[in-house]
């Protein structure tokens, strides 16, 4: 068998990162020999597990999630536009001693609304949040053309800072009791650490779509809300799922099937 090619996420929680076993299932695909573990690093340790980690020949490439995907921003290397743009990596590449860094989370929420049939194109769409989530997203949103976004945020003036690198586009920072939204989106980590309180006076219908940015093998509290409402609801596992699967294109230059593992997903939950 082939040397084991070194791969890993790192963050803070990690203990529960769904991630080695996706990316395992990716490798099983593609009869890649991985080893993917799951770190737990603290902010200031971040340079030195970095440097560590790629002294290691074998050593790949590395997912980066909360709290440190600004931090994976910071590295020496060649960044994409969008993780430039939004000032945060997920993915980070080795690549002839030269760091390749990333954000995949944008395309693989994109990716999954088209496997869902979801268009944005010409849709009114309300963001719950104005967090690191939402602004994972909004780049590769924007760039779908919705007729309007509106983001409710318990701090509106959060909100306002997170779109002013978006001019062109229309916001509305406040919900208008009159508007039907087509798409609605949960970026707030609330409706999964806790119960959902949803904003007053959202008309909905059977046709709305709701997608909560969180994951859970459970149904997630946003979900459980917007069931009573709705038959089109999605949680984030899919957007899991796809954004890992272009970190693992990054890395190997291959496609891989990314229904089978989110199938797999779901019926651990079951």
């Amino acid at each position: 068998m082939s040397k084991k090619i070194r791969l890993g996420v790192l963050g803070n929680p990690i203990e529960h990162s769904l991630s080695p076993f996706i990316h395992s299932r990716f490798a099983r695909q593609h009869n890649i020999n991985i080893d993917y573990q799951a770190y737990k690093v603290e902010e200031d340790k971040f340079e030195s597990f970095i440097a560590e980690f790629f002294s290691d020949k074998t050593s790949k490439g590395l997912n980066v999630t909360l709290p440190l995907k600004s931090l994976a921003a910071k590295i020496k290397g060649e960044i994409s536009e969008e993780a430039k743009f939004i000032n945060a990596v997920n993915t980070v590449t080795k690549n002839n001693r030269i760091f390749i860094l990333e954000s995949t989370d944008g395309m693989g929420f994109m990716a999954d609304l088209k496997y869902k049939g979801i268009d944005v194109y010409g849709k009114s769409i309300l963001i719950i949040g104005a967090g690191a989530a939402v602004e994972s997203i909004l780049f590769r949103l924007v760039q779908s053309k919705p007729s309007e976004i509106t983001i409710l945020n318990r701090t509106p003036e959060k909100a306002r800072r997170l779109c002013t690198n978006y001019p062109n586009h229309r916001f509305q920072y406040s919900h208008n009791e009159e508007a039907q939204y087509d798409i609605i989106i949960n970026g707030s980590s609330a409706g999964l650490t806790g119960s959902f309180n949803p904003p007053k006076e959202i008309k909905t219908s059977n046709e709305t779509i709701f997608y909560d940015l969180n994951y859970s093998l459970g149904k997630t509290p946003f979900c459980e809300w917007a069931s009573e409402s709705s038959k089109n609801v999605y949680d984030g596992t899919g957007m899991l799922v796809n954004q890992a699967a272009q970190s693992f294109k990054l890395w190997f230059g291959v496609n891989s099937e990314t229904d089978k593992v989110s199938e797999d997903l779901k019926s651990m939950s079951e």
